[in-house]
């Protein structure tokens, strides 16, 4: 896995990825910048009290509130939008660590916007549920782990893999799935860093699905 880490931000100087990442950080910005004047629109529309002030401070944590919550859901808006571009960066890693590899299977619009809005729904879900308890340490990492190492391994092994085969894989390395995805989610907590870690945490998903799969011989 280690390995899986050190190519995947070594390929993030090839400049085909990195035109890719300038373009997934614009509409990912677009997308976060969206959702928290939405949810403060929202808030600001809203008359929760009857006095000004009591109303304003209301106004004022409520703001802090979005922000945490627009900060909390960052992981899961950044793999939706990822989601669009995972052809692309699958196909600059494969050509370039993977040459004897096949054409891969082109997934229809609507099965990669679909895919796209069913993690966003379960990811929103699961960081609400688990919400009371991220004063638990780790708890943050425990969650979106899971959610994260499951997304991204999807994403890559559906270009290869029949379904049954896919879900088969993803049960028998669920541990190892589990903590890739742990790995992501630090990547994606790091200010800056998080930036670039879509494109980052796709090359490496790539490298570790291919890693698994030549293992189990389904090549």
């Amino acid at each position: 896995m280690l390995s899986a880490v050190a190519k995947a931000v070594a390929g993030i100087a090839d400049p085909s990825l990195r035109r890719i990442l300038w373009r997934s950080l614009g509409l990912t910005l677009l997308l976060y910048v969206a959702l928290y004047a939405a949810c403060w629109w929202l808030l600001a529309s809203t008359r929760l009290a009857e006095t000004v002030w009591v109303e304003w401070l209301l106004d004022v944590f409520g703001g802090l509130a979005v922000f945490a919550a627009t900060l909390l859901l960052f992981p899961a808006a950044v793999t939706v939008v990822v989601g669009f571009f995972l052809e692309e960066v699958a196909a600059v890693v494969e050509r370039r660590h993977y040459p004897d590899l096949p054409p891969a299977r082109a997934a229809p619009l609507s099965e990669t916007v679909g895919g796209a809005a069913r993690f966003a729904a379960v990811a929103v879900v699961l960081n609400l549920l688990a919400l009371p308890l991220y004063f638990l340490p780790g708890t943050y990492y425990v969650v979106n782990g899971y959610l994260l190492g499951r997304e991204y391994f999807e994403m890559a092994a559906a270009r290869r893999l029949p379904a049954p085969e896919m879900r088969a894989l993803r049960r028998e390395e669920l541990g190892r799935l589990w903590l890739a995805g742990a790995g992501i989610t630090v990547l994606l907590s790091v200010p800056v860093l998080n930036l670039a870690a879509p494109i980052i945490a796709t090359a490496f998903m790539i490298h570790v699905f291919e890693a698994l799969r030549r293992r189990r011989g389904n090549v």
